[in-house]
């Protein structure tokens, strides 16, 4: 029985049907007390593992999410939007933050959300590391803003659903179809695959190279596979016999990692491949330095091209041919589908939006970058 003398079960029943739970209620569902699920959400270590266990168990039934500051919970806004992702800081880039050639995939994503943010008259709060757990993460973020933009895989399932009961939430990378428990979302991606088709495409019907070795990640990255299955296709398409599987995947995707895939797959002097196929930029640029420690040169003894199109890919020399994705308008559409659907504007249904990509054709694969000069009359 509860302290109003109703049965445990018919309270829960009731307090769930709010459609905005309080702390209050997270409290009563937990049996702690009010101050603890405060706790629990401004210094977690401070609670036992247990208590803070169930404390996050009952926010996650009832769709609870904190609110960030006493403005927040009187008008029902902060003025704040955020985008939660993970950490993807190269170790090789450290100590170079201010430097543009440094600038990395989730850079230009934040580049974007903060131009349309100031557009709209909102700031950009950013989470961009799961230490101290996801719960950590959402709680640090969902609780101070309107609306919400989230990397695939970064913050588990039930915890955005648990968030989209409240706040709008748009995702953002991976094919949607990933997960059909968030088909509600709203959602953008690029043309992941067709991009690496295009590229691979060139490779083989421009440059004619037949041995190409594409090299992925060890995770099971939507993003990457989507590209690995373009790079399959367009294989398959010129007869070259598609392997089912990457010539390497690396368990991340740094420059440390595409430097140790360069010298794996040539360090040993054997049958190395005409081109590197990398899944992204960075890992490319790292293959770079390596090839020409091995004393390769690039792009005569060997092509290499990434995916993504990061600043640093222009900048490195030989300039690395890569696939360009619109990195700072998929931040810019990802604030665009937040401040309509907080401004109860139409679609009702969730969006979602494939963005194009493009070929950057440079001197990595044996193409000319350099523009011809102007025409004298």
């Amino acid at each position: 029985m509860g302290r109003d003398g109703a049965p445990t079960h018919e309270r829960h029943r009731v307090v769930n049907a709010n459609a905005n739970p309080t702390v209050y209620d997270v409290a009563e569902r937990s049996g702690v007390s009010i101050a603890t699920v405060s706790r629990v959400y401004r210094s977690p270590d401070s609670v036992r593992v247990t208590t803070r266990e169930r404390v996050l168990a009952a926010a996650s039934e009832l769709g609870y999410v904190p609110s960030g500051s006493a403005r927040g919970l009187a008008s029902r806004s902060t003025g704040v939007l955020g985008l939660c992702f993970p950490d993807y800081s190269d170790p090789d880039t450290v100590g170079a933050e201010d430097d543009d050639a440094a600038m990395l995939y989730s850079d230009q994503i934040i580049r974007g959300m903060e131009r349309a943010a100031r557009r709209h008259g909102y700031a950009l709060l950013i989470a961009a590391s799961l230490e101290g757990g996801p719960e950590s993460l959402v709680a640090q973020v969902a609780g101070r803003v309107d609306g919400f933009a989230v990397m695939a895989r970064t913050v588990p399932t039930e915890e955005l659903e648990a968030i989209s009961r409240r706040r709008p939430v748009v995702m953002l990378a991976g094919p949607r179809a990933q997960d059909p428990s968030l088909d509600h979302l709203d959602h953008v991606e690029v043309a992941n695959e067709d991009g690496q088709y295009e590229l691979t495409r060139h490779l083989v019907h421009d440059h004619g190279l037949r041995r190409l070795a594409y090299v992925g990640l060890l995770d099971d990255s939507p993003d990457v596979e989507a590209r690995f299955r373009g790079f399959r296709r367009a294989c398959r398409e010129a007869g070259l016999g598609a392997a089912a599987e990457p010539a390497l995947r690396m368990p991340m995707m740094t420059q440390a990692e595409g430097a140790r895939a360069a010298r794996l797959l040539c360090g040993d002097g054997g049958d190395r491949p005409e081109a590197f196929v990398f899944a992204n930029d960075q890992m490319a640029v790292g293959a770079l330095q390596a090839l020409e420690q091995l004393g390769l040169r690039v792009p005569d003894d060997v092509v290499v091209t990434g995916f993504d199109g990061i600043p640093l890919s222009r900048l490195v020399r030989p300039a690395l041919t890569t696939v360009r994705q619109p990195m700072v308008r998929m931040g810019e559409e990802a604030v665009d589908l937040l401040v309509r659907r907080l401004g109860g504007r139409p679609p009702q249904e969730p969006v979602s939006l494939v963005l194009p990509v493009g070929v950057v054709r440079r001197a990595s694969c044996g193409c000319d970058e350099t523009p011809p000069p102007p025409t004298t009359n």
